[in-house]
Order: structure tokens, then C-alpha cells, then sequence
């Protein structure tokens, strides 16, 4: 299983498909051995084998988490080759290694596939695009059951006519038969999808360097007709970094995934507005302010979320809306290994979010409350 427990399940082995770490063991974050010109294939490709990250197009899809307590991990093998303007990336992760007690026979491991490249001098940028495929079986004894998704898609990034642009889409097919129900012996087609688009404008001619970045994501959702007709649309953000994409106070981790992490499958949109500016030689200023909505309304899906409309709301009609937030962000460049940052976040709840958060649990003590949040921080960050 790797030489830690990368995972929430402490006894599962490597688990880099969770995106937090409940593990308190000692372990390894990268350990890996690298080959050039590996096995001398036709198409020479260096090989990296062990535990090691992956980050990729911004991390939007596959990063390292940053701020979880086990930055993300995994144990498999990349290939990497490169030529001029283009590289490609073949990669196999075990994603998940249960413990040999409930599984003796790996039966419920799951296992990802990777085939990506990336063009670089594409409209004053780089074109990326991948194909993957996620696998993880089931075993009558552990009562789980088969959730395979394929994903496919593309990033276009840039610099044109002085606006920093992003661009991009991707699409989701496969099975959800353990996403959508667990155990219940009932069906689910996946499918699902999600685009984002930013686009901004840094003014280095002017005081202070001030920049400002507009960006909107969708990931869809799936209501209760969807889930009657045997569907899942919950795009899955398979191993991303959502602390980058959606809020520094990290309360849509999981996006997809149809837990409380996220927004128990109901789907995504986030319109944020960025701002920076550099008040003095070394020093950089941020703010960043989120507008969040569910795709589907937080009343739609019952069966996903395990709320109805009177859950928690009062005479309030819970809709899409799930708050605000606020993250101000101070860095400093101390010195050439050690920056500095203090920070700022603040969440603005609405009684929907409340509800989508606390709704599932019923009678079992809320996980988020029923008020605002507020977060305050200093990091030190020292490279040796």
C-alpha cells in the first residue's frame, strides 16, 4: 500500500483519491526513481515510477490540494515526452489500495489512466487537452458498488491583446451506481460536465501595478428527475485543487463527489472577481470576492442532498444561492526562500448553504452551524 496512508480512511493504504488526509502516521510525500529514454521505446519517454505529484493546466484538475493536511499524492508511473512546442503525458495512478482484511483479492482498488499533451504558441498561449479513465470495481462482500467515469476535454490559456484569457470545457460519461445510491442495487448513467472562462488585465505602466480578473465556472448537478431516470450529472473534479478555484475557506472540497464536502451533487457555479495591486517594492496585496450558486436549486434533489424545502430555512425558500465569500491576502517576499503571507476570509452564508450543509445530517450535530464564517492566518513558508 505505499509506505503511507494517503487517504481519510486510515486503513485503506494509499488513497489519493480523497481529497484530505485523515491519516496521522508518518509517511512519505514524494518518493520516486526517474529513467530517461525509458526502456528505449520507440517514442523516447523519460519514466518517473513511485509516489509523486501530478500538476497540471493550473491544477484545475489535477493538483496537490495545497492547504489539506496530505498534500496530494500518488503512487503510479508517468511518462513524460516532450519535442519542440509539444509534450505528452501518459500516466497510470493507483488511486485507491483497500486493506488485504476486505479485499484479499484487490477487488475494489480503484485505478486512474491518463493520456494528456499540451501545444505550446497557441494564440499567445498553450492548448492542453487529456483523455482519462477512473475505474473502481465492487465486491459483493464490501457491499460497494461499480463508479467508473471517463473524462474528456480542453484548456486554451493566454495572452492576447493584453488580456490574460482561460478557456475551457470538459465532459463526463461512464457509470455512478456507487456515487449515486452506495449500496442500493439500482443503476445510474453518468453524465456530466463543466466549463470555465477568466479573463483579465494587469496595468504594469500604472502606481502600484493594479490588476483585476473576472472568472465564471459551472459543474453541473443533478435533481430529482435526473436521479428518477437513472441519471448522475454531477461532474466530478477528479483530483483538482478546489482551495485555488473555489474559496480560500475550503467549503466546496470534493465537488461531484455527492457528500457534504462538496455540494452533495448538486453542481457548482462560481462568478468571482479578483483584484491585486503591489503597495511597495516586495510586497503584494489580493482580494478576491466569490458569488456561489448551486447548478441544480439545493430543493431540487432530495435524494442527493437528504433535505426537503422546509429543512432548516424557516418560512425562507431554499433556491440556488449558497453565499459569499471574502479572501484578502497579503504576501510578502522576504527574502529568496521565504515568503510570507497573511490572510483574511470571510464566508457569508446563506440559509441555503446553511441547509445543504446540515440538512443530510439529520438529528447529528451540524457540521458547519448556522451563522457566518471567519478565518484569519500567517504562513511561513521556507524553502530549504
Amino acid at each position: 500500500g505505499g509506505a503511507n496512508a494517503n487517504g481519510q480512511n486510515g486503513g485503506s493504504g494509499n488513497a489519493s483519491a480523497t481529497v484530505n488526509d485523515g491519516d496521522a502516521s508518518v509517511g512519505v510525500h514524494q518518493a520516486y526513481f526517474t529513467f530517461k529514454d525509458f526502456l528505449n521505446l520507440p517514442v523516447a519517454m523519460d519514466a518517473k515510477i513511485g509516489r509523486q505529484e501530478l500538476l497540471l493546466d493550473g491544477w484545475r484538475l489535477y493538483g496537490n490540494t495545497i492547504w489539506t493536511p496530505g498534500m496530494q499524492t500518488h503512487d503510479g508511473v508517468t511518462l513524460n515526452h516532450s519535442h519542440d512546442n509539444m509534450t505528452l503525458i501518459l500516466a497510470y495512478f493507483l488511486a485507491t489500495e483497500n486493506n488485504r482484511t476486505d479485499d484479499p483479492n484487490d477487488s475494489t482498488d480503484r485505478e486512474h489512466f491518463l493520456a494528456y499533451m499540451n501545444l505550446k504558441g497557441v494564440l499567445g498561449g498553450q492548448f492542453s487537452t487529456f483523455l482519462n479513465y477512473d475505474t473502481n470495481s465492487s465486491q459483493a462482500g464490501l457491499q460497494t458498488r461499480d463508479n467508473e467515469y471517463w473524462t474528456i476535454g480542453g484548456r486554451q490559456a493566454g495572452k492576447l491583446m493584453g488580456l490574460d484569457y482561460r478557456g475551457e470545457f470538459y465532459y463526463q460519461w461512464g457509470s455512478a451506481n456507487g456515487q449515486k445510491d452506495g449500496n442500493v442495487a439500482t443503476d445510474a448513467d453518468r453524465d456530466a460536465y463543466m466549463f470555465g472562462v477568466r479573463v483579465g488585465k494587469t496595468f504594469n505602466n500604472a502606481t502600484f501595478k493594479p490588476g483585476v480578473t473576472l472568472w465564471y465556472d459551472y459543474l453541473s448537478g443533478t435533481d430529482d428527475q435526473e436521479q428518477r431516470d437513472g441519471e448522475w450529472s454531477s461532474f466530478n473534479t477528479v483530483f483538482d485543487t478546489g482551495h485555488k478555484y473555489y474559496g480560500l475557506l475550503d467549503v466546496f472540497l470534493g465537488v461531484g463527489g455527492g457528500t457534504g464536502t462538496g455540494t452533495q451533487g448538486l453542481g457548482l457555479q462560481d462568478l468571482a472577481v479578483k483584484g491585486k495591486i503591489n503597495p511597495m517594492p516586495g510586497w503584494t496585496l489580493k482580494a478576491d470576492y466569490h458569488w456561489f450558486w448551486t447548478a441544480e436549486s439545493v430543493a431540487a434533489n432530495t435524494t442527493t442532498t437528504g433535505i426537503t424545502n422546509s429543512s432548516t430555512a424557516g418560512t425562507e425558500s431554499l433556491g440556488n444561492h449558497l453565499g459569499n465569500e471574502l479572501d484578502i491576502t497579503a504576501v510578502n517576499k522576504f527574502n529568496a526562500n521565504t515568503k510570507v503571507m497573511i490572510g483574511y476570509s470571510h464566508y457569508d452564508a446563506s440559509k441555503s448553504f446553511i441547509a445543504l450543509k446540515n440538512g443530510a445530517r439529520g438529528g447529528a450535530t451540524p457540521l458547519f452551524g448556522d451563522d457566518d464564517a471567519d478565518w484569519a492566518y500567517v504562513q511561513v513558508d521556507v524553502k530549504f
